[in-house]
């Protein structure tokens, strides 16, 4: 029994060393976990604190790298857009001069004319202009062709030539009104107001005056007798049937019904041509009017 009770007791002291061993391992494990977490818990903090500040550095480097980038192409944009600019002015100007003076689509391929005639043809006009067809438009000679119209057709009296856009040469013409009819070398000639002869009549036309000088058909008796035939009007014209020119300062009309009128210079050819007409009224059985001074008009049973 002594040696059995014995070794009970050594199994149970056995027993409890194996437990107290357990023990204090397990307490040196929890210490070391607990350590183990406190030095996790400590440097966690650190870690996200050193994660978020090169975060941060980034975004701000990202936003001022973009930045800087704009504006380098800001830059480059302004430098370019000037020289495409100027490119694009430049190839505009060396298209304008080639299509204005060297393409066949601006060159000159017609005449057009216009304008009120009666004694002239527009064919007549077109071939006196004699335009340069095949010129660059924007250098032909305008004045040229107006000479050339001028000269070659008496009857026109004023001709405007103009380039007519895209391929064309106007002309404008006005013609001569006639307001006497002159005889020069057999030859019944239209006169103008200027003094001017430019057409041929086989026969005189009716409401035209005649013009007889004598002194002869030169300029200045042409230019009076033409200034005073030019104010009459046309009722008063169609009754006269020649204007009498012995002087410049000497002129007659000669009435179809055997009246004389003295007008004396053409000075006031107007006012006189009123005064006429009012006489005409007033005395109409009388068969001289004088109005040489309109001011003062005399008239007189006698044409002498």
């Amino acid at each position: 029994m002594g040696e059995k009770g014995s070794g009970v007791e050594t199994e149970i002291a056995e027993a409890l060393e194996i437990a107290q061993s357990a023990s204090g391992e397990r307490e040196i494990d929890l210490d070391g976990e607990e350590a183990k977490a406190g030095a996790e818990s400590s440097t966690e903090p650190e870690s996200e604190e050193s994660q978020d500040e090169p975060a941060a550095v980034d975004s701000a480097t990202l936003k001022s790298r973009k930045a800087f980038a704009r504006r380098q192409w800001r830059r480059r944009w302004l430098a370019w857009r000037y020289l495409i600019v100027g490119t694009l002015v430049i190839a505009l100007l060396l298209g304008g001069i080639w299509a204005v003076y060297f393409s066949t689509w601006l060159q000159v391929k017609g005449t057009s004319v216009h304008g009120s005639m009666k004694m002239t043809s527009a064919k007549q006009v077109v071939e006196f202009a004699a335009v340069p067809v095949g010129e660059p438009l924007a250098t032909a000679d305008l004045e040229a062709v107006q000479v050339r119209v001028l000269n070659g057709l008496p009857m026109v009296r004023s001709v405007n030539v103009s380039r007519e856009w895209p391929d064309k040469i106007r002309v404008d013409v006005t013609e001569r009104t006639p307001v006497a009819v002159v005889s020069i070398g057999g030859r019944l000639r239209a006169l103008d107001e200027t003094g001017t002869v430019f057409w041929d009549y086989k026969k005189a036309p009716r409401g035209l005056p005649m013009v007889n000088t004598v002194t002869g058909t030169n300029s200045d008796a042409l230019r009076e007798a033409a200034a005073v035939a030019s104010a009459l009007p046309a009722d008063l014209a169609k009754t006269v049937d020649h204007v009498e020119v012995t002087t410049v300062d000497s002129i007659s009309l000669e009435l179809r019904n055997d009246k004389r009128v003295v007008w004396g210079s053409s000075a006031q050819s107007d006012t006189k041509a009123d005064v006429l007409v009012a006489l005409m009224k007033a005395e109409p059985d009388v068969a001289r009017y004088d109005v040489s001074v309109p001011g003062q008009p005399v008239t007189s049973k006698s044409v002498d």
